[in-house]
């Protein structure tokens, strides 16, 4: 699926259930939500969380932020219903968890297909298991309407018997590996929650280390962590401003019949106006972003 540029700094999971946490959202500055079928939901509260998910996911009081439904695993007796019913709901995308191959992709595509779905709404995955992380290239390559892959870190670390740690040494590969393909297939990818909430050192620490690794944004499971993660996956001003100035510097030099120009004693060549063009567009879709939630 054509991947445009669209904020995904900070993507919040939301129990569907809850219809308070649900009507609060409308308020958050949350680039996506998630409205979660899954983990955040009791068994007995399947069915009405559906349908809370479905009429939230066409609700237009959410301004442009994108809406994602985490469904049930395939494996589940609740994940027929949640597609069908959710197929038509106008959400923006459907999260697949603990996805470990391309026939689950397949699955889930033909059964939306099935009960209605548009062309654009998007699968969304979770690499969460070891045999997510080594078949990733497979899943990313599974469905034109692949439009995510996104990390479950806290079910990843259990599989490997790893350790929470600042750094997370122990998900490196697994983060890296997973950057690496959903770059390759021209996917979004985003960084799995943190257990520490917002506002903490260490919680901004592993924002910013996210960004550094090539992340578009962090899924959270909490608001008081939106605003560091927004301001970690946000392009600073200073990245603008310089992106602005050689992208005009070498629209100069182009007319002119030149592929290089030096700005500021720097050479930059198309590869770097590719990058800069990109930071500008999603710094402008930001600003949309933030306009659209008033």
């Amino acid at each position: 699926m054509a991947q445009s540029i669209r904020p995904r700094r900070s993507v919040l999971y939301m129990p569907a259930s809850n219809p308070k946490v649900l009507e609060k959202a409308r308020q958050l500055p949350a680039d996506g939500l998630i409205f979660d079928l899954e983990d955040a939901v009791a068994p007995d509260a399947k069915s009405r969380a559906r349908e809370l998910a479905a009429k939230a996911a066409h609700s237009k009081h959410y301004g442009a932020r994108e809406r994602i439904v985490r469904i049930n695993g395939l494996d589940t007796e609740w994940a027929s219903s949640d597609i069908a019913r959710l197929a038509e709901s106008g959400a923006n995308a459907l999260l697949v968890p603990k996805v470990e191959n391309a026939a689950t992709v397949r699955e889930v595509e033909s059964r939306m297909i099935k009960h209605g779905a548009n062309d654009e709404m998007a699968i969304w995955c979770m690499i969460e298991t070891p045999m997510g992380v080594l078949h990733a290239e497979e899943i990313a390559a599974a469905s034109p309407r692949m439009g995510c892959l996104v990390m479950g870190t806290s079910d990843l670390t259990v599989d490997l018997h790893a350790a929470h740690t600042a750094n997370r040494e122990p998900m490196h590969h697994s983060l890296s590996h997973t950057i690496l393909v959903a770059r390759a297939y021209g996917l979004a990818v985003l960084d799995g929650v943190s257990l520490g909430l917002g506002g903490t050192l260490d919680y901004a620490r592993q924002c910013k280390q996210g960004a550094e690794l090539g992340f578009d944004g962090k899924t959270c499971f909490h608001p008081s962590q939106l605003a560091a993660a927004n301001e970690a996956f946000s392009p600073s001003a200073e990245s603008i401003a310089w992106a602005r100035k050689i992208t005009a510097a070498f629209a100069e030099i182009s007319r002119e019949g030149k592929a290089v120009v030096l700005v500021d004693g720097e050479l930059i060549e198309n590869l770097h106006i590719e990058n800069a063009k990109r930071l500008i567009a999603l710094a402008d879709a930001i600003e949309t972003l933030q306009a659209s939630a008033g």
